[in-house]
């Protein structure tokens, strides 16, 4: 037993690489489950660390314009990551690692049922604040949060963007408003479809999806920056492979 103790340890070590290090990391909201659990598998397989931050994709731009120490960032709207490319601040363009999804997600038990139209949440807390109540709908600030975007351009779409202006209630980042979306005040709100798939959210809810083509596609690129290492490139690379592909897609993304 022993021995085959010590046999294991050195698999283990020379399964490593020659010198573990640390990256940070700047990564979109809808991605706090996905790459949480990425993360988790890449530093047991290469003995590297990684120091995820979440956000908006646009505050992370305008930091990382600034200066900001992120050596890998995964956005979810690529228009930023271009805008970084051509500023200088990344090695080159990165790549597309996602398509993302919007839906409508609420909590288990709403008054009304999701039923099959997409939006029926919306129409039915319009039909609430009519009566005299107050319900609320949540979404990301469109000002600087891509799915804040794509849900402004969805109801939009359905004609619901004016109307819904007493009821909306913004999130700094689309985690933060799926927060919101199933507070007891509100009605629901229009978030990531990774969000709801992840085990934390999706015991408590239920949602249904939204069109495609009711928004601009949800293209989410990631880059290293300038200030990129060895663990940020490796992290980069792992996420392109299978291991990495299949868990994006284990949390509703698109890879293809």
């Amino acid at each position: 037993m022993r021995w085959h103790g010590l046999w294991l340890a050195w698999l283990l070590l020379f399964a490593m690489p020659a010198s573990a290090g640390t990256a940070t990391v700047a990564a979109a909201s809808d991605l706090q489950f996905a790459l949480t659990e990425a993360a988790e598998r890449f530093e047991r397989d290469t003995g590297h660390t990684l120091r995820l931050n979440f956000g908006s994709s646009g505050n992370f731009r305008r930091q990382i314009a600034q200066g900001a120490p992120f050596e890998l960032f995964l956005s979810a709207d690529e228009r930023y990551v271009e805008a970084l490319y051509h500023e200088g601040h990344t090695r080159d363009e990165g790549v597309i690692y996602a398509i993302g999804r919007l839906v409508w997600l609420q909590r288990v038990g709403q008054e009304a049922p999701l039923g099959d139209t997409p939006l029926a949440g919306v129409e039915r807390a319009l039909a609430r604040h009519a009566e005299g109540g107050r319900p609320r709908i949540a979404l990301a600030n469109p000002e600087h949060a891509p799915y804040g975007v794509a849900a402004k351009q969805a109801l939009n779409h359905m004609g619901l963007w004016d109307p819904t202006k007493p009821l909306r209630v913004l999130g700094e980042n689309v985690s933060q408003a799926a927060q919101f979306a199933l507070s007891d005040d509100a009605q629901g709100g229009l978030v990531a479809y990774s969000l709801a798939l992840a085990p934390p959210l999706a015991e408590r809810s239920e949602y249904v999806l939204v069109p495609e083509n009711w928004h601009e596609p949800l293209r989410q690129r990631m880059v290293l920056t300038r200030q990129a290492g060895d663990a940020s490139e490796a992290f980069y690379t792992w996420l392109q492979q299978a291991e990495g592909r299949a868990i994006f897609q284990h949390y509703g993304f698109s890879t293809d």
